[in-house]
Order: structure tokens, then sequence, then C-alpha cells
């Protein structure tokens, strides 16, 4: 799994219902609703349609996936088309694998640097933690209904990579719609999130780090 998979793994965010409150007018205020809203959610899964914008080939290349949460420390993000890749997180334990010939790897995220930073970054914005995440970026209000946010990476992330990242929410604040990747020179990454559920079941043989 290459890091910019992985750095793309770090927002795909889902925050639930049952909405942002009409009065959340400023920023704080709707970040504040928002945190609020996700302390509710005990698992959330969705399925999700990647689209990724290559400027040097006018063109975009297609792939599906999905991704799974469970309170307080479970995930679970993995593409399932055109080829299979993913990792799996069980508090301090997880498993990452990629199809063509490669086999799982399972680490302990306290002896592999790379995947503690998903892992607290991914879960920051499972849980909308937002104070850990202004630690990281700049954030701003685009819109308020529905919310979009856009998130400006502070000096030291993701240096000659990261451009800026597009978060925008779908009607009611229930849950992220849309999540744009820029990256500097002109390439994104474009996650549509669809068939989103919340608070359902989820089978701990999702999570399973072995």
């Amino acid at each position: 799994m290459t890091c910019r998979f992985l750095f793309f793994a770090l927002f795909l965010v889902l925050v639930p219902r049952p909405g942002v409150a009409a009065s959340a007018t400023t920023l704080d205020e709707v970040l504040a609703e928002l945190q609020r809203l996700a302390s509710t959610v005990q698992t959330l899964d969705s399925d999700f349609h990647q689209e990724k914008y290559l400027s040097v080939f006018k063109d975009m290349l297609p792939a599906d996936g999905r991704f799974y949460y469970r309170r307080p420390d479970c995930l679970r993000w993995e593409l399932t088309s055109p080829m299979s890749t993913g990792f799996v997180l069980k508090g301090e334990r997880g498993r990452r694998w990629r199809d063509g010939g490669g086999k799982d790897e399972s680490f302990d995220i306290a002896r592999h640097p790379v995947m503690g930073i998903v892992a607290r970054q991914l879960l920051a914005w499972t849980q909308a933690d937002f104070d850990r995440l202004r630690r990281d970026f700049e954030i701003g209000l685009i819109d308020r209904t529905p919310v979009v946010l856009r998130l400006i990476p502070k000096k030291g992330l993701a240096d000659g990579f990261l451009d800026h990242l597009v978060i925008a929410f779908a009607p009611g604040g229930r849950h992220v719609h849309r999540v744009e990747v820029h990256e500097q020179g002109g390439d994104f990454t474009r996650i549509t999130f669809h068939t989103t559920r919340v608070n359902e079941p989820l089978s701990d043989n999702l999570f399973d780090p072995s």
C-alpha cells in the first residue's frame, strides 16, 4: 500500500445525524454541533465511489470501496474495485493487504509510525475531533446548508503534496457526501459516499487484525 493511498484514507470521514442546527452560523458553532452529533454514533458503514483526476492525462480513474467504523477504535477502509487493497485497525493492532500477489501484513501501530498517523487522523475525523484536526489544518466554512468545509494543511503536513481538502456534508449533516483531496500541481481525488448506515450492528470479523 503506498503512502499516497494511506494519506487519502486519513480524510474519509462520516459524521452522523440528525443535522446541523439552523442557529449554528459561525465556524465554531458548526464544528461544535458536528462534534456533538458524532458523539452519539457507535457504528458507521458506507459504500463509496472514488475518482482520481490526473491532469497530465485529462482523465478520471474510477474505483469503488467500503468504509467501516465501530466506537471507540475499530476501523476498516478498503478499495474493492478495480483492485483489492485496504487496512483494518482494532485498537493498537492492525492488518493491511493488497492484491496482485501481495500478502497480508499485520502490524502494531506503536511500532509503525505511518499507520499510527493514519489511525489517529482517521479516528479524529470519524469522531469529529476538530480540536485535534485544527493542529494540522486551517479550517474554513464554505457553506452552512449543507455544510461544506475547506481545509488547508499547516506547514509541515504533506509538504509538496497536498494543497487543500473540501469536505461536503449531505443535507441535514447526517454524513459526509463528498471528499475532495486537491494536490499541488492540479491532480485531485474525489470520493462520493452513498448508502450510508448509522448505528447498525457490524460483525467482529470486519475488524479482525490477525
